[in-house]
């Protein structure tokens, strides 16, 4: 193999004194990094390690952007597959329904449903989940056990029906009149 020397000589940019200069250089360089045990700093050869270090933190991060994405994917799978497969009907037939409303987020929610749904609703034996499968959001109704474990996934799905207290205030100019419990609003 003809060294980079050569092919200089060769083409006649460089004369013999230059290049015999240029090896005693590099010798005496040598010589000197092995007698003091200190290496002669490569500057390409610490950015290009800088660099590989740089790329190698960049693919760790989006490794774990990707992996977190998967399981959040996954996490939804568990979560619909758990929804339809244990979803109650809302409605016997349509003429007798009544309107349960409901807070989901920061919106008001108006869901329909027979009165015997109304009882358990009201009882906790059925529990409200946002279903947002794709563009359209719905809600199905499914059994309290069934919502524990989707709210161990993801609680944001989950309507949680708030109970009224039962203790009074000593203050409260109202405590002597009962909410009804079938009050809608």
């Amino acid at each position: 193999m003809v060294s980079l020397a050569d092919q200089l000589l060769k083409a006649g940019l460089v004369d013999k004194k230059k290049v015999k200069q240029v090896h005693q250089d590099k010798s005496k360089q040598h010589k000197i990094e092995l007698r003091t045990g200190a290496e002669a700093k490569n500057e390409s050869r610490e950015a290009a390690l800088e660099l590989q270090r740089k790329n190698a933190e960049r693919a760790r991060e989006l490794n774990a952007q990707r992996d977190a994405a998967a399981t959040q994917k996954a996490i939804m799978a568990q979560i619909v597959q758990m929804v339809q497969q244990n979803k109650q009907p809302k409605t016997k037939n349509g003429k007798d329904d009544v309107p349960y409303n409901f807070t989901f987020g920061t919106k008001i929610e108006r869901i329909y449903v027979s009165p015997q749904v109304q009882e358990h609703l009201v009882a906790g034996r059925l529990v409200i989940v946002g279903t947002n499968v794709g563009n359209k959001g719905g809600f199905e109704l499914v059994p309290r056990v069934i919502a524990e474990k989707i709210a161990e996934r993801d609680a944001s799905l989950v309507v949680q029906v708030k109970k009224p207290s039962q203790a009074v205030e000593e203050d409260d100019p109202y405590a002597a009149y009962k909410i009804p419990d079938d009050l809608m609003w």
